[in-house]
């Protein structure tokens, strides 16, 4: 079969396509866009009537993709980290209602936070709603578990999990594809109260969720990706978890792991072969990605009295991510300084692009609310997070999708005036639209800066799914129409803007003000684009 060269989450993209997905659902968010992406922008997954889209948030996106489980086709639904917060709702409750067609939640954690809020595991999510979790160590196993994730939610009726870390889905690695297969025939459930979660129904549901664990754990027992590998030095064995195998054999280019290993891909933790490596090893060192899931499983299943070392101990940091250096420092290896990564280039602190509409609407803001105090405006997630750094410094809290709306709203209603709010066009239709109806319910005092830059601008230019729609949302939401103020973000217009922010902040009630421009960087792509074109018909 042909082999590609594929960064993880394109591995992912292309299993999916080839494993007969017929719908991909998302919201953007790194490490897990360009997952989407791929599918949107492949002739192969057009030519299929694959459906691929982006939606409004996490939530919408779980949905989406069940619905489609419903009607017996495949579906994956693809979000970071923190978007299965957004998503919990959903995905909880679809380990109830399980599953018709295969659906797959693709989950990209991201240890360090390079891009993120925070590092937490989604290991425990899957745990929690007691679902298989695959977790590949390469970009090969990235694209096999997606045929095996479909056949697995398909035999047991249940939606699967695959957990993946941002190194695997941003590095390459050469994949060989197999054979595309079909997508499913439409097939409505055999029992057509199978998603109606009333508790007469669900009770019964969750009792078949209970006796599938046994199930789930043999399949763990039994496959492929889990594997014991003996080794002739009993002093400690190693457990590896996804990616930090590749870690460990980093570590032994020749292969000559002295110590018995136990590689884990597939959740639950297979208890046999935990307890084969404990029983026969003095120590146990366990390597994982994130939070210290199977350690901990370690410690409360087999802690009779054998030194366990992991992340609970510090052998490994408790925060970051996992790296060879530090394996090696684990192993106590005298490979473990020449392992650390030089620094050859100082470090550059992200900053708003030359010409970017936010850097005129924070320099207004600063002005505006001078003669108010500091300490009075909250922002969102998006690039203009960046406003919290020099040389604006204009923002102060930055907590999760649509905070920023509630969060003045909370300070005003603490007496904070003005309270302001600044949120992107794409964040206030994913979270922020709710919080505003809570503000105009309570006729709250607080001043919503959306900042319209007609695109989701950080994950690299997705459409947003405000575009055109913002003014109408507000009326609807019953914002009065004198106290929508739509501005363009241009120094020229700095003593305009200016006027028009001063009366929104001095005014007590919820006023929304709308600084407009397209995004510089989807704007000289779409020069670029359409110069391409102009000189192609040329040369025609």
């Amino acid at each position: 079969m042909q082999k590609l060269l594929l960064l993880g989450d394109e591995a992912i993209a292309q299993g999916a396509i080839d494993a007969g997905l017929s719908g991909i659902y998302a919201y953007p968010g790194t490490p897990s866009t360009e997952i989407t992406q791929y599918v949107i922008s492949s002739k192969e997954a057009r030519e299929k009537n694959i459906k691929a889209t982006w939606t409004t948030n996490e939530k919408t996106s779980a949905e989406a993709a069940l619905g489609m489980s419903y009607a017996g086709k495949r579906a994956m639904v693809c979000m970071k980290h923190v978007g299965l917060n957004v998503a919990a709702d959903a995905f909880i409750n679809s380990s109830i209602t399980g599953a018709n067609g295969g659906i797959l939640f693709v989950v990209a954690d991201d240890p360090s936070m390079h891009s993120s809020q925070n590092e937490q595991d989604s290991r425990f999510y899957g745990k929690f709603a007691m679902i298989p979790i695959l977790e590949p160590s390469d970009q090969q196993e990235a694209y096999d578990m997606v045929h095996y994730g479909f056949d697995l939610s398909e035999k047991f009726g249940i939606p699967v999990m695959l957990r993946i870390t941002t190194r695997l889905a941003h590095s390459r690695a050469g994949v060989t594809r197999k054979l595309p297969r079909q997508q499913n025939e439409i097939k409505l459930p055999a029992n057509l109260k199978q998603f109606i979660l009333l508790p007469s129904i669900a009770r019964k549901q969750y009792k078949g969720l209970l006796n599938n664990q046994r199930h789930f754990l043999n399949e763990a027992e039994s496959s492929d990706f889990n594997h014991f590998r003996d080794g002739k030095d009993k002093t400690m064995g190693i457990i590896t978890c996804g990616l930090a195998y590749n870690y460990l054999l980093e570590n032994f280019p020749d292969g000559g792991i002295p110590y018995p290993v136990l590689k884990i891909s597939q959740y639950p933790a297979p208890e046999k072969l935990v307890e084969k490596l404990y029983n026969e090893c003095d120590s146990v060192l366990v390597l994982e990605e994130g939070y210290p899931l199977v350690e901990e499983l370690l410690r409360g299943l087999l802690n009779n009295g054998k030194t366990i070392k992991g992340r609970l101990d510090g052998t490994i940091p408790r925060d970051g991510e996992l790296n060879p250096g530090i394996v090696a420092t684990a192993l106590g290896s005298e490979m473990a300084v020449s392992r650390q990564v030089p620094a050859i280039v100082a470090n550059r602190p992200p900053s708003l692009c030359k010409g970017c509409s936010h850097i005129d609407s924070y320099s207004v803001l600063n002005e505006a609310i001078a003669q108010y105090g500091k300490g009075r405006v909250f922002a969102d997630i998006g690039c203009y997070t960046l406003g919290a750094l020099a040389p604006y410094n204009a923002i102060n809290t930055c907590v999760d999708m649509g905070a920023s709306i509630t969060m003045a709203k909370g300070a005003s209603d603490a007496g904070l005036r003005p309270a302001v709010a600044v949120i992107g066009d794409s964040t206030f239709t994913h979270s922020g639209i709710t919080g505003l109806l809570d503000a105009v319910n309570e006729k709250s005092s607080i001043t919503v800066i959306i900042l319209d830059n007609s695109t989701t601008a950080m994950t690299g230019g997705q459409p947003s799914a405000a575009f055109a729609k913002i003014e109408d949302i507000c009326k609807g939401l019953g914002v009065e129409d004198e106290h929508i103020r739509i501005i363009k973000p241009l120094n020229k217009r700095h003593e305009e803007n200016l006027d028009v922010l001063k009366e929104e902040l001095a005014y007590e009630g919820v006023s929304v003000v709308i600084p407009r421009r397209e995004c510089i960087q989807t704007l000289n792509k779409r020069m670029r684009d359409k110069q391409k074109l102009k000189e192609k018909r040329v040369d025609a």
